[in-house]
Formats: structure tokens, C-alpha cells, sequence
């Protein structure tokens, strides 16, 4: 069993910045990717972004160059800045095993920005 345990979010004003992270512990396949989703009200869920555990990392879109994550081991941190109102939203931690293909989930972060 894996477990994803998540820290940070919270409520920000536009422009602002957070942290959050994220820890995963129990029987851990070598091959995996950690990384964040994040949900919306009414809309579907969206990558945001991925590491490898060698640390190349992978973003969404419109996250380029406002989000950073970062690696070590099996914890990862992801700094938002210049946060808008739309990337209110729910975050979410994912643990995606290659062999078996598995997702791991952590049980979601509020991020809320408003001013």
C-alpha cells in the first residue's frame, strides 16, 4: 500500500506565492512519476506538473514558468507563484507506478486565490 500525505495550500491574494508538498511512504515501485493535479469546480482534473526520480520535470501549460517542482526521493515540493484567480482549485498529489501502471492519490489541498 501507498500512502501520499500533503502539507500547504491555503488562501492567497493574487500575485502571491505558495508551497506545497507532498510525502509518500509504503511499498513504492522504482519506476515511478510523482507529481500534482489539480480540479476545479465543474471542470475536469489537469496535470499540472511531474518529476521523475531523477528530477526531469514536466509542466502543464499554462503552469510554465509559475510553478516549480522539485524531488528527493520519494517527497516533492511544488513553489506557485504569481498566483491568478483561476488556479483556484483543488490540488491534488499523484504517485503513478510504470510496472505495474498504478495511480496513488492524496486526498486533495484547497489552493484559493482572491483578493
Amino acid at each position: 500500500q501507498v500512502h501520499l500525505v500533503e502539507s500547504g495550500g491555503g488562501l492567497v491574494q493574487p500575485g502571491g506565492s505558495l508551497r506545497l508538498s507532498c510525502a509518500a511512504s509504503g511499498s513504492i515501485a522504482r519506476s515511478n512519476l510523482m507529481g500534482w493535479y489539480r480540479q476545479a469546480p465543474g471542470q475536469e482534473r489537469e496535470l499540472v506538473a511531474r518529476v521523475t526520480p531523477s528530477g526531469n520535470t514536466y509542466y502543464g501549460n499554462v503552469m510554465m514558468g509559475r510553478f516549480t517542482i522539485s524531488r528527493d526521493d520519494t517527497n516533492i515540493t511544488m513553489y506557485l507563484s504569481r498566483l491568478k484567480p483561476e488556479d483556484t482549485a483543488v490540488y491534488y498529489c499523484n504517485l503513478h507506478t510504470l510496472y505495474p501502471s498504478l495511480d496513488y492519490w492524496g486526498q486533495g489541498t484547497q489552493v484559493t486565490v482572491s483578493s
